[in-house]
């Protein structure tokens, strides 16, 4: 038996996301998108974006207090709340108080070390939704308290600091990274490169290797995060949600290739796929 499964379309159509109906937004999930600081706003809002295109039905997006003015204007179908300057106990208790109401929560985009130390104030109070951790939130995992429903989106260097390994070791062999991650963190884990795995505690793996060179562009994981946690939304399980999230990102990339050009195109574009995508299963 192969040691993983193959995310293509057959996989797709054997595995369909769940059907929201005709509830309204109210039956398609709210997220919170937590982000980082206001220079790298824009990474919350790629996040944001991407999760509506995944068919979210309501978002909030938590930011620096400076980038709120702007974020809501650009980004009008979000409620945008400021996070506290320098208090992360204030912004783990803001957030907890939202996250309360969300059905799904991503955690990262735009936060370089979380040197705040809000995702570990936030991390260590625990959420009580499907949490994703992605960036510079990911340092804070390993001193977490454990929760259900967590997933992780390292890249390879940031797995090696999960790990306390070095980088080449985590090159050589992302899927075993993947499970040792999965199990010491009790955690959905999406190993991102030029071939994406998803790998589940349970010792559940799956493999993407499609999309193309086009999707190593800066905002591209903060797109994936954004696509994920809206599936979860949804009510997608973790492991779904991620093996959705993963392929819809990919298969984006590849329409985008065709239109634009392998390379080139912009991660915003990249979220604007997915409907059509979504809609062919």
């Amino acid at each position: 038996m192969s040691e993983f499964e193959i995310l293509d379309a057959s996989w797709m159509r054997g595995h369909p996301l769940p059907d929201p109906g005709d509830q309204g937004k109210h039956g398609r999930g709210q997220v919170l998108v937590v982000g980082g600081e206001a220079e790298l706003a824009g990474a919350a809002m790629l996040a944001g974006v991407a999760a509506l295109r995944s068919g979210a039905g309501k978002l909030q997006v938590a930011v620096a207090s400076d980038a709120v003015a702007v974020l809501s204007v650009a980004l009008p179908e979000a409620r945008v709340l400021a996070l506290p300057k320098d208090q992360a106990d204030g912004a783990a208790d803001l957030v907890t108080q939202h996250a309360s109401r969300c059905d799904a929560l991503l955690i990262g985009p735009g936060m370089i070390d979380d040197s705040k130390g809000r995702a570990a104030a936030l991390l260590s109070l625990g959420t009580g939704r499907p949490t994703i951790v992605d960036a510079g939130a990911l340092r804070a995992v390993p001193n977490a308290r454990p929760q259900q429903g967590l997933v992780l989106t390292p890249n390879a260097g940031e797995m090696a600091a999960l790990l306390n390994e070095e980088k080449a070791a985590i090159d050589a062999d992302p899927l075993a990274a993947g499970h040792r991650a999965a199990q010491r963190f009790k955690a959905v884990v999406v190993v991102k490169g030029a071939i994406s795995f998803v790998v589940g505690p349970d010792g559940a793996a799956a493999r993407y290797a499609g999309g193309g060179p086009g999707l190593g562009v800066s905002g591209s994981g903060d797109v994936l995060g954004g696509l994920i946690t809206g599936l979860l939304a949804r009510g997608a399980d973790p492991f779904l949600a991620s093996a959705w999230g993963v392929f819809v990102h990919g298969e984006s990339g590849a329409q985008l290739a065709a239109k634009v050009g392998k390379l080139g195109y912009l991660a915003r574009e990249i979220a604007d796929e997915a409907p059509s995508i979504l809609s062919s299963f």
